[in-house]
């Protein structure tokens, strides 16, 4: 498939019948192949009837979903044994897929497209890390072991901040750079004032960035974007959202840049960060304590650190190839529609 431009980016209108029916008279698509998790039922239907080819790529069923349920199978079943093609991340979710109702026939393993992604990031994120904080540029910098705290939510800085207040209470040198999940001016000034208090050096993100001064203790990402890129100039990477209702954010940022991670327990079942766990390259961390513990253990010990963060990223290396088999999967599908 040749490489383009996106024409339109939009979210997906309520699943009505007129709006489906509108939305596939304007578009009027060969193909139409949804990502990662949810059909749309209505719009499936509508489709179908007008002789679109179905499709969904990177295709996921955790076995705790709730579209397991009897009430969301019933629901759910029509659409799923609508779907001419799904490619699943892994056998499982392509079995469980299958009892959701997708047919055999229409089912393959393909991977999910998102390690392809974060790889391909993680390939120019070292240049645009340092073009954002500029002391990354410096080998001093390389001194003083540094984590990058990303997607933070207020209930994983609760934990993450303590564990900080240990770690320098023990007199370890690290710096943090930490970029919360929501960077808004409230947020931004209530981590101000627990430096404050503690008498800990830090300062935002555009300021490190216009200034040749030597960087604090925090630096706080204050704009959105960039983290992806920060990652690879850390040494260790703590990924939000293990503290928070909504779960764990990305953890294959961090690892694709060949950094360790560590999480809090909402991380647990999740595929991607279970896979790193399992390899050495993670751990789950509970308490303020714990996650302390992890941080001296990683921070004191950088022949260990440096291994985990190659067990990372060989996690990442071994999902590749995803992309390209979820193209040649909607190529198939056109080729369908035009027979």
């Amino acid at each position: 498939m040749a490489a383009g431009l996106v024409d339109v980016a939009d979210v997906l209108p309520f699943d009505t019948a007129d709006a489906a029916d509108v939305l596939l008279r304007t578009f009027d698509p060969r193909a139409l192949v949804f990502g990662k998790l949810d059909v749309w039922p209505t719009l499936v239907e509508r489709a179908a009837a007008r002789g679109v080819r179905l499709g969904m790529v990177s295709a996921t069923l955790s076995a705790a979903s709730g579209r397991r349920s009897p009430l969301a199978r019933a629901l759910l079943r029509d659409a799923y044994a609508r779907l001419d093609a799904v490619g699943a991340i892994a056998p499982g979710d392509a079995e469980r897929l299958g009892e959701l109702g997708v047919r055999a026939a229409a089912l393959s393993v393909t991977g999910d497209a998102r390690y392809d992604q974060a790889w391909a990031r993680a390939g120019t994120a070292l240049e645009a890390a340092r073009a954002a904080v500029s002391a990354a540029r410096d080998p001093a910098w390389r001194l003083v072991p540094t984590l990058v705290a990303g997607s933070t939510w207020p209930s994983d800085e609760v934990v993450l901040l303590a564990a900080w207040d240990t770690i320098r209470a023990r007199g370890m040198r690290a710096r943090m750079i930490l970029a919360p999940h929501e960077p808004t001016e409230p947020h931004l000034a209530a981590t101000e004032r627990w430096a404050a208090r503690r008498g800990v050096s830090i300062a935002r993100l555009d300021a490190v960035g216009r200034k040749g001064a030597p960087p604090p203790e925090v630096i706080l990402v204050d704009r959105v974007g960039v983290l992806a890129d920060l990652y690879a100039i850390g040494d260790l990477a703590y990924v939000g959202g293990g503290f928070h209702a909504a779960g764990v954010h990305s953890v294959l940022e961090p690892a694709a840049c060949g950094v360790p991670v560590l999480v809090g327990p909402h991380a647990a079942g999740t595929r991607d960060a279970d896979l790193l766990v399992a390899a050495g390259a993670a751990h789950v961390v509970t308490t303020p304590l714990a996650l302390a513990t992890r941080l001296r253990d990683w921070i004191e010990r950088p022949a260990a650190r440096g291994a985990a963060g190659e067990k990372a990223r060989a996690i990442v290396r071994t999902g590749l190839g995803a992309a390209e088999r979820s193209a040649a999967l909607v190529e198939r599908l056109l080729a369908l529609s035009a027979g």
